[in-house]
């Protein structure tokens, strides 16, 4: 058996169903991002892109290689360890006798995962240090979800989607101006709109009107993505 990878995957739906997309990035045992790849789906639910994020890893990843996944959809990552077994001795039907949501993507999933060895890893999403790799997907995701348009390593995209700022959780007994310093809330007032709710970038990234901004830097989220607060408009 080849040496063991780590790896990621993350779907992601701007409307629930709406524009979606999915994405996988594959690192070698240390965990440096090697490959990745990321692709449209037209209108579809969070869940399918989910689901159809671990579809593609697995089929990217040869059968003799034992694989870590990480993924921050507990949705995906039970349907296939934890629920899978009952659903196919139900005759696919949940414990409530309703017939299984997404179930041809579930069985694409059994059927790759048979006689592999696999790891599943929950890893909470947009958390302040969290997860490189899914960092990485959940961003990929998003891109191709807003674009519509595949990308990746074998496409000739060298680079890694520069993931989102990350955030704390913030404590329930924080008052509200400690949330606001937490998350590093600022008001513009460019005319941009006056009122723009912007955070501070942890890390470089691309606008969508195709201008970098630097980690430090005051970005809002705009319709595809994170951006430049005078692009809100």
């Amino acid at each position: 058996m080849s040496e063991r990878i780590i790896a990621a995957c993350d779907g992601a739906s701007k409307g629930n169903p709406g524009p979606a997309g999915w994405a996988w990035v594959i690192a070698d045992a240390q965990g440096n991002p090697e490959r990745w790849e990321a692709g449209p789906l037209g209108r579809a639910t969070n869940n399918v892109a989910e689901l159809t994020a671990l579809e593609r890893l697995l089929e990217a990843v040869p059968a003799g290689t034992a694989v870590e996944v990480r993924m921050d959809s507990q949705y995906a990552m039970k349907a296939v360890t934890q629920w899978l077994p009952g659903w196919k001795r139900n005759g696919w039907k949940t414990s409530g006798g309703s017939p299984v949501a997404n179930r041809e993507l579930v069985e694409r999933i059994d059927v790759l995962l048979a006689g592999r060895e696999v790891e599943f890893r929950y890893v909470p999403a947009h958390q302040e240090d969290g997860d490189r790799l899914n960092a990485i997907a959940d961003q990929a995701a998003s891109d191709a979800a807003a674009r519509q348009q595949a990308a990746g390593t074998a496409l000739g995209d060298a680079g890694l989607p520069e993931p989102a700022p990350a955030r704390s959780a913030p404590s329930r007994t924080r008052s509200a101006s400690a949330k606001k310093r937490a998350y590093g809330t600022q008001r513009s007032g460019s005319a941009s709109g006056g009122g723009v709710r912007t955070i501070k970038a942890k890390f470089p990234g691309r606008c969508a009107c195709g201008r970098q901004y630097g980690a430090g830097e005051a970005i809002t989220k705009l319709d595809q993505g994170w951006g430049h607060p005078g692009c809100a408009a």
